[in-house]
């Protein structure tokens, strides 16, 4: 009876590490700590491990490949996020490819679809369908859970997470109203993903201010969606002389509302978008808003994902990432009258 040949896997089991790794000391990469790497080489010493030839030429040349799942290529804040991947995975000889998948109800779903990547970043929150049979390197990046069962998807797949602190965000855009003298703050919000953590930002800063939150949430965040929420803040409250938006789309449909009502930006409206997208720095516009640090994000996303790539039973990470307050155009004191 002919004796099996040891493989990479036995080699992998034997040392108590994973495949990849194993693949990464066969090509002497430095990114291998020194324990793990002997650990290596004395499995494959005491298994008599022979790589294949062919076989490490064939993985050497293969493209390798990190897929990035997103909702709809039109939202701006896939830019940065873009970007940042690209510049993290530069290098390290992977590709990104990027796939638009659509939403059922809040979770990024679609059944039959064949994993074809090595590892995937997620920009929202995955749906039990669209991980069927996924067990691959996985980070989210850019939305953090907004409910328990979100929260229990990404630590049922042992992901790494990677996003900008909202709150925090939320909370610099509503103090900038607050020390420019605005007391009547409203808010358009989203139903959903980072939406629900910069509404959390804003109440609390308004909370602490003892004053009144007036939010409009119930609708999508496009750019007809901030004209609609803005339009129902405005005419329900005509006290209000700031609005914080959930992104810079919304806050482009809340300067229409605005415009509409007579009133002038920044003398008697103030406005801040979120995400500093490039729709911001439009001279025209010149929008006052908070950069969600996307492209910072991006680049902290493919660091995770090259370190679970290295070691898949790592400790799941979760990095935040502060955001910063861009002031632009849009804002200013607040009126001597209502």
């Amino acid at each position: 009876m002919v004796e099996r040949r040891p493989t990479i896997y036995d080699v992998a089991e034997r040392a108590g590490v994973s495949k990849s790794l194993v693949s990464l000391v066969l090509r002497d990469s430095p990114k291998v700590s020194e324990q793990r790497r002997e650990a290596v080489l004395a499995a494959i010493a005491d298994l008599g491990y022979r790589p294949s030839q062919a076989a490490t030429q064939l993985a050497s040349s293969r493209a390798r490949s990190v897929e990035l799942l997103v909702d709809d290529y039109r939202n701006l804040s896939f830019v940065g996020l873009v970007q940042g991947l690209r510049r993290g995975l530069t290098g390290q000889g992977y590709h990104l490819t990027v796939t638009e998948i659509p939403r059922f109800g809040n979770r990024l779903d679609v059944p039959g679809v064949a994993p074809a990547a090595d590892a995937r970043v997620l920009a929202g929150e995955p749906g039990r369908a669209l991980l069927a049979g996924w067990n691959g390197p996985t980070v989210v990046a850019g939305w953090r859970g907004d409910d328990a069962r979100g929260e229990a998807e990404i630590a049922r797949l042992e992901a790494d997470l990677v996003a900008a602190d909202d709150e925090l965000g939320a909370r610099l855009a509503t103090d900038h109203l607050l020390d420019l003298g605005h007391r009547w703050i409203g808010h358009l919000s989203g139903s959903s993903g980072p939406a629900v953590h910069r509404r959390a930002g804003y109440q609390q800063a308004m909370a602490e201010a003892g004053l009144p939150a007036l939010v409009v949430g119930d609708r999508g965040t496009t750019e007809d969606d901030g004209y609609l929420s803005a339009s129902t803040l405005l005419d329900g409250h005509p006290e209000i002389t700031a609005l914080v938006a959930a992104n810079d789309l919304m806050a482009v449909g809340a300067l229409a509302a605005a415009h509409e009502r007579g009133r002038t930006i920044p003398t008697d409206m103030s406005i801040v978008g979120y995400d500093d997208s490039p729709l911001a720095r439009y001279r025209v516009l010149d929008l006052t808003t908070v950069d969600d640090r996307s492209v910072p994000v991006g680049e902290a996303a493919a660091q995770a994902l090259l370190r679970r790539i290295d070691d898949p039973h790592q400790p799941a990470t979760r990095t935040l990432i502060p955001p910063e307050l861009i002031v632009r155009g849009t804002t200013g004191p607040a009126p001597t009258h209502p």
